[in-house]
């Protein structure tokens, strides 16, 4: 049985030892991407989904909205879910670990499976969009998981770290801005009612791109609890990926709304852009 037992962990410690080195290349790879991904969306192209769908020629068959949403982001609440179920004693046992998998699993449940519903209509995306949205989940949801799960054990005191602390606590700022700013968006117009409407209250009072604000601020702090190569890829990428469109946002309310929309008002990050 002791046999049996020893030949189980190291078994795991393999797939341990294989995780820990395959990690830091996907995040690499990730802030290496992040560079011209940011340059494409800032100077050349914007992402043809949303309110962008008629540049979409070249993107592959138009999808359902909502079908192509819950399918990209899906791969992160199951990742969540399974790299759990797959976790290591070590890892299952440490609070900070659990913490950090539960935030990440939290804002990706409410992502996948409340937040879709909740768009009313919503536009078409082309294929190749949710192909790209798709990859990255796949990848981000098993490398943030595995991280947690199985790679790397956090010690108990981390909980008290002030790293962690102002990590979790940026977290759930960032994710209160991030949903109060897309519910804001989502009840901008009354039912019936059409044209361009200027979304005031939470952080729309400093930029444009409020629910992208939120979400850089989320995925930062969850960085700083984590304090992981791992996750300041992720954090990195999100930046990367995500401001640009606020910046065009901030663009299109300009142009649409040349006389009444707010002229103090920054695109993405208060004060600076």
């Amino acid at each position: 049985h002791t046999h049996t037992t020893h030949k189980n962990t190291n078994k795991g410690r393999r797939r341990m030892v294989e995780e820990s080195e395959v990690l830091p290349w996907l995040a690499t790879i990730m802030i290496v991407l992040a560079v011209p991904t940011f340059i494409a969306l800032v100077f050349f192209k914007r992402a043809p989904y949303g309110r962008y769908i008629s540049e979409g020629k070249g993107y592959g068959f138009e999808m359902n909205g909502k079908l192509a949403w819950v399918l990209q982001e899906s791969p992160c609440p199951i990742f969540a879910v399974l790299n759990f179920f797959l976790a290591s004693d070590n890892c299952l046992h440490s609070l900070p670990n659990m913490i950090l998998l539960g935030l990440y699993a939290l804002h990706y449940f409410h992502r996948t499976f409340i937040f879709p519903f909740k768009l009313r209509g919503g536009k078409p995306t082309p294929f190749f969009v949710f192909m790209g949205a798709l990859v990255f989940c796949l990848i981000n949801g098993y490398m943030q998981t595995a991280w947690v799960t199985r790679v790397h054990v956090y010690p108990e005191s981390w909980v008290t770290e002030p790293r962690f602390l102002i990590g979790v606590v940026l977290f759930f700022v960032g994710m209160a801005i991030n949903i109060h700013a897309d519910y804001t968006l989502i009840n901008l117009r009354k039912p019936g009612e059409s044209g361009y409407k200027v979304p005031k209250g939470g952080a729309f009072k400093w930029v444009s791109g409020a629910n992208y604000f939120g979400e850089i601020v989320e995925w930062t702090g969850f960085a700083i609890a984590g304090w992981s190569y791992v996750s300041l890829a992720f954090a990195i990428f999100t930046f990367s990926n995500i401001a640009p469109r606020g910046a065009q946002h901030h663009k299109y309310y300009l142009e649409k709304m040349k006389d009444t929309y707010p002229k103090d008002r920054k695109a993405v990050i208060p004060f600076i852009w």
